[in-house]
């Protein structure tokens, strides 16, 4: 991760020296980075792949069956 610093300027006030690290923090992409990192999704194993297309073939199968009896 990137840092940096940043100092208070000669008879800089307190509010430019927050706009100056709030912008060099937004151009660096550091909080970007964190917050996407927080909601990170894990992948799902193989098994829980395998889990999700049998039951969606099984619900294909009873959609296409129940479409044949015309209750669909």
């Amino acid at each position: 991760m990137e840092k940096f610093e940043v100092r208070k300027q000669e008879r800089e006030t307190n509010q430019s020296l927050i706009r100056r690290f709030s912008r060099r923090l937004r151009d660096s992409g550091i909080l970007t980075t964190a917050k996407k990192s927080q909601f990170r999704k894990r992948a799902k194993s193989a098994q829980m792949r395998k889990r999700a297309v049998l039951r969606k073939l099984e619900k294909q199968k009873e959609y296409t069956k129940l479409q044949k009896l015309g209750r669909v």
